[in-house]
């Protein structure tokens, strides 16, 4: 399956929160699914933990994920942000869920997310409980 990670999987991994074993879990199965993360989430990551002090975690998510699991990085570019104005607008969502909508469509990818706001949409979410039960 080929699948967006939004940012809350991966904090919620790497901060070893509630939910970190279900996200790591997921995260394991890299020659089972393609990974892609929006350069937006790669981005709010690394303001998150930087803002935390916490670089070295961001070092070890880069070297883990996008350069050892080969995770791919999708990207919206300026002439397509119509695209995340347009869902934001049609299924009322902020902008970073609006951005995550915009590139898994443009991807045609999976949204895997704890957040249920992309329940509104179209093309729905999946936990990653809900992918590995599958």
């Amino acid at each position: 399956m080929r699948m967006l990670i939004d940012t809350n999987i991966v904090l919620e991994a790497v901060l070893e929160q509630s939910k970190a074993h279900e996200a790591r879990g997921l995260l394991t199965e890299t020659e089972e699914h393609e990974f892609f993360i929006s350069d937006f989430s790669l981005h709010s990551i690394g303001l998150f933990l930087f803002g935390r002090k916490q670089y070295h975690i961001f070092r070890e998510f880069l070297n883990d994920m996008l350069f050892g699991a080969g995770m791919l990085v999708a990207s919206i570019l300026p002439d397509e942000m119509e695209s995340v104005a347009q869902a934001a607008r049609r299924f009322n969502l902020d902008f970073d869920d609006a951005y995550q909508y915009a590139a898994a469509n443009k991807y045609d990818l999976t949204i895997v997310s704890f957040d249920s706001h992309f329940d509104q949409t179209d093309r729905g979410r999946k936990t990653p409980a809900d992918i590995l039960k599958a």
